[in-house]
């Protein structure tokens, strides 16, 4: 157990090499075609439509125009039930959009909605659910898709942090009405900065890109109100470089979730989230929750006492969107004790694909340590 000579991050942007890219950039530099759907941006939004497994996607430039987009697109009115414990983009998107959230609390197995909390939101003002997948584990989509059909919903994930992953061989894409994913330079797999849409719909295919291109439809006609979201030649050329490391990333972080678990699972107070059978992961974050009661100790502090060896984790999500300065006391937040209970006592440790062993088994060396000192 020993101080890092150099920061240890809890991510780190993965890049293929850099004549590959190179090799891409020759084409736009040969083409001068930079953005508005060229030919490198084409190929990357058909190969992510095969390797995600489905039916329709459109590329943005970036995850947060997405949600957005989507929102607005299915023309959406009243309430929309979703979670606190998530990213700023996802409430914010709702908002942007003239929607009023309300917030559902998480279950405590892998801290996405829970769907047993969400018909006792439901209104007659409801008209659609925006359910969180988390660190890259999936919601319970089968029994949201219930609640929905039930009660006439429209469904649109959040997808952002499970890229690639599947659920018994069907590409998580192909859940709900639309789901968003996130293709930003911390994530799994990047294009830099990068955002995808994925629905089964083709009647959506028309009017996202017309949409995202400020409602041109033609060099004559703008049919309607719109925004820029078009993604570059230069984001999708990494994406397409990346697609071929994709595998081998998620195998290296598999190796390295496994080999965090097996260290501490025999620590009274460190709860790891587990895989699920049938459900192929892509292991983007690595949270502890902790029991401080158990523990012997917070896990703010645990989060400022690993700094003190150059070991820079997250408190994410932390705080919950309801509690920003510009949410702060807006919105009812009576029921949810889970959500605020992870928020205040999940770190989620460094993960990435080269990350080396011996970082990994000093950085646990390192957590049990200050636990044993405190």
């Amino acid at each position: 157990m020993k101080k890092f000579k150099n920061p240890i991050y809890v991510t780190k942007s993965f890049l293929p090499p850099i004549e590959e890219y190179y090799e891409k950039l020759k084409i736009i530099w040969n083409s001068r075609w930079l953005t508005n759907n060229g030919p490198i941006h084409n190929e990357l939004e058909s190969k992510l439509r095969e390797y995600l497994k489905v039916k329709n996607s459109i590329l943005f430039t970036n995850g947060h125009l997405v949600l957005y987009s989507a929102l607005n697109i299915l023309n959406l009115k009243g309430e929309v039930i979703t979670t606190p414990f998530t990213f700023a983009s996802t409430t914010h998107a709702i908002i942007e959009n003239n929607l009023k959230p309300v917030f559902c609390d998480i279950n405590m197995e892998n801290f996405t909605i829970d769907t047993n909390k969400i018909e006792d939101l439901i209104t007659e003002r409801t008209c659609a659910i925006v359910p969180v997948h988390v660190y890259g584990y999936p919601c319970n989509v089968y029994e949201i898709e219930e609640i929905a059909k039930k009660y006439n919903l429209k469904v649109i994930y959040d997808a952002a942090h499970v890229f690639g992953v599947e659920l018994n061989n069907i590409g998580i894409g192909n859940f709900g009405d639309v789901s968003m994913f996130s293709m930003h330079a911390t994530k799994v797999y990047n294009t830099i900065e990068g955002g995808l849409l994925t629905f089964n719909n083709k009647e959506l295919i028309s009017k996202l890109n017309d949409y995202k291109n400020f409602g041109i439809v033609n060099s004559e006609k703008v049919e309607s109100i719109g925004i820029n979201a078009k993604m570059s030649e230069f984001q999708a050329a990494m994406g397409l470089v990346n697609l071929n490391y994709i595998e081998k990333e998620i195998e290296k972080r598999k190796n390295i979730s496994n080999l965090y678990r097996s260290n501490l699972k025999d620590i009274d107070g460190i709860y790891t989230v587990q895989d699920k059978p049938g459900v192929k992961h892509n292991y983007s974050y690595f949270p502890i929750l902790i029991n401080e009661e158990k523990l012997g100790i917070s896990r703010d502090s645990l989060y400022i006492k690993l700094q003190d060896y150059n070991v820079f984790c997250r408190k994410y999500f932390y705080p919950l969107t309801v509690e920003f300065d510009c949410y702060k006391g807006r919105y009812d937040t009576k029921n949810l004790s889970n959500a605020y209970y992870v928020s205040n006592n999940t770190l989620t440790l460094p993960i990435y694909g080269d990350l080396e062993e011996e970082s990994i088994l000093n950085i646990i060396d390192i957590i049990k340590y200050i636990i044993r000192c405190n």
